[in-house]
């Protein structure tokens, strides 16, 4: 939770800094947009798939357009991921028998770069390619089902962790996308992002079984190695593998209707 706020009020002090220290440029805009799309993550229960979309994401921007090509975007978005070790079509994933599912709340700042000069309704192209980066933070808290009820698992510490890991991670956002100017100042945008991060727990799995006498609770054990609700076999020997020891990345293709605020300077860009 520090972690999220700190990086949080980073965030809105980098976009003040640049609001003011830029403020004299010709052809600045504000821009304003709402985001539907969808999540998805690669990880521990999708491991090579990253077109794999399966949840609801939605968001909110504040952006500034320096110039034709230039932008700068504060965004917040809620989406959720999950996996299931029982959709896989991998036989070892079914074996393993696990599932999860969190919300993701993101907070970021991204610069978003133009392939051909941009001004809606003044400039003299109607679209644009562009390719965008950027810092954020994400707060996330997995969750499984288990006989109808759900369970936080950070808490459990599954993997026989010392402490629980972070209620947030910093997030790295990258991507493409295309921007229409539908009519007037309203823009459609379609973009494909991924977010690379600093967790492999965005899954709750990341490593190897743990010896289960170190796990406090008999939820704990029972949610740390679930492959034996299969055929009573269960695979999760002490420092075999549970997880691929890798940080997770999610995903948002988004949908995106928006409209930009002119200011006079920039009609000398026509």
């Amino acid at each position: 939770m520090h972690l999220r706020l700190a990086m949080s009020k980073i965030l809105l002090l980098l976009f003040a800094g640049l609001f003011v220290l830029t403020y004299t440029v010709n052809a600045q805009s504000w821009e304003v947009g709402a985001t539907v799309g969808a999540s998805g993550y690669i990880g521990d229960f999708n491991p090579n798939n990253p077109l794999k979309f399966t949840d609801p994401v939605y968001g909110l921007f504040l952006k500034r357009n320096f110039d034709p090509y230039f932008s700068l975007k504060l965004g917040v978005s809620h989406g959720t991921i999950s996996g299931y070790d029982s959709q896989s079509s991998n036989q070892q994933m079914q074996n393993r028998n696990l599932s999860f599912f969190t919300n993701l709340d993101e907070t970021s700042l991204i610069g978003e770069l133009n392939f051909f000069s941009y001004i809606p309704l003044v400039g003299k192209n109607i679209f644009t390619p562009y390719i965008f980066a950027g810092i954020g933070t994400v707060s996330y808290t997995p969750q499984t089902t288990y006989n109808g009820e759900d369970y936080d698992l950070r808490a459990l510490m599954t993997e026989g962790q010392q402490k629980p890991y972070k209620e947030s991670a910093i997030a790295v956002p990258f991507g493409v996308g295309v921007k229409y100017n539908i009519t007037g100042q309203w823009n459609i945008i379609l973009d494909l992002g991924y977010r690379y991060t600093n967790t492999g727990y965005l899954d709750d799995v990341y490593g190897a079984y743990p010896n289960k006498t170190v796990l406090t609770t008999d939820i704990a054990r029972i949610l740390s190695d679930r492959s034996g609700e299969i055929n009573g076999n269960y695979i999760g020997s002490a420092g075999s593998q549970r997880g691929n020891y890798r940080n997770d990345t999610y995903m948002f293709l988004g949908f995106t209707v928006s409209y930009t605020f002119l200011s006079s300077k920039c009609y000398s860009f026509r």
